[in-house]
């Protein structure tokens, strides 16, 4: 990492106990099998991981503990092409036991955060629509169903919602009254 890649390098905060990192390529077995575990059926294969952590137009962070900081615990990734105004958030995932300490909340700040910095306007993520502890916490932050894609989840063949956020002019740090309480 050069001088200026380390200055404008996020710099990421201790939550409880843990903390956030980049995620790299050593990462890789950990995020397969946390995938694994997380999302079961629909798991990302090693191969698609590999790729998302090679592109250059993606950004992906990971949880891990501030004593064990090579044992990932959570991640999540964002897609930002060059000269796009609007971005994708890939994934995002916890394990069970790092769940409902904030940290989904904190993994969606420093995706934001690297969004504005690459110029991005609008984020867009899809979201099963059997997960309403997710889609509190994207809505917390202000996003909108834009749309529903019949049986994306596959093979399990469940529905995405299409979300949509925003970011030019707004505050996406969810507030007191909006902050959902359990799962983040």
């Amino acid at each position: 990492m050069s001088a200026a890649d380390a200055a404008s390098a996020p710099a990421f905060p201790v939550i409880g106990d843990w903390t956030l990192r980049r995620a790299a390529g050593d990462d890789l077995d950990q995020l397969v099998a946390l995938e694994r575990v997380i999302f079961e059926s629909d798991a990302w294969p090693a191969k698609l991981w590999r790729s998302e952590l090679e592109s250059p137009y993606t950004w992906y962070v990971a949880v891990v503990a501030t004593a064990a900081p090579d044992v990932v615990l959570g991640y999540a990734g964002l897609l930002a092409l060059p000269r796009a105004h609007d971005a994708d958030i890939q994934t995002i995932g916890l394990a069970a036991e790092v769940r409902g300490h904030g940290l989904g909340r904190e993994l969606m700040r420093q995706l934001h955060d690297e969004a504005r910095r690459r110029g991005v306007r609008e984020m867009f993520l899809d979201v099963r629509v059997d997960n309403p502890v997710a889609q509190g916490l994207y809505t917390s932050f202000g996003y909108q169903e834009i749309g529903v894609r019949k049986g994306y989840y596959q093979p399990d063949d469940v529905d995405a919602l299409v979300m949509r956020l925003t970011l030019e002019g707004l505050d996406t740090r969810p507030s007191a009254a909006t902050r959902p309480t359990e799962g983040q």
